[in-house]
């Protein structure tokens, strides 16, 4: 699904697949820390926020929220990395923690990224509110 607001795949993929019936399933493809203005932070924090924000927009236009994420996949491509995104994640999903993988990888497209996160959220027909617990 198109995504406003953010950089464009960098690839043949899409940055979200909304899936029906049931609990509707949003699956975000792996999110880089690249911002709409091209620039990649240095630091894995800064990195992993962006990630986060791609997220959250992906979600935004399928009518759910970071609240309704149930799933996330991160790589990092060193243990120094490692505190930096877990600070992010546990910041951003504090109240209700999605089941969660966390890998070190060797890297990514291009040497400058250190972390890329992909989701998976559900929703039942009638989105929920912000702060109440996914299905």
């Amino acid at each position: 699904m198109p995504v406003a607001g953010i950089a464009p795949p960098l690839a043949a993929y899409s940055h979200g697949v909304d899936v029906t019936p049931g609990a509707r399933l949003v699956f975000c493809s792996g999110q880089l820390g690249l911002g709409a203005d091209d620039i990649v932070p240095a630091d894995c924090e800064g990195q992993a926020e962006i990630c986060f924000a791609n997220i959250k927009a992906i979600l935004a236009g399928a009518g759910m929220s970071l609240a309704h994420v149930v799933r996330i996949n991160a790589y990092v491509t060193g243990r120094e990395h490692l505190a930096a995104y877990m600070r992010v994640r546990d910041r951003l999903f504090a109240e209700h923690p999605p089941a969660s993988t966390l890998m070190i990888v060797s890297g990514f497209t291009r040497p400058e990224f250190v972390v890329e996160i992909e989701v998976v959220a559900a929703a039942v027909e009638t989105p929920l509110a912000e702060e109440e617990p996914r299905p």
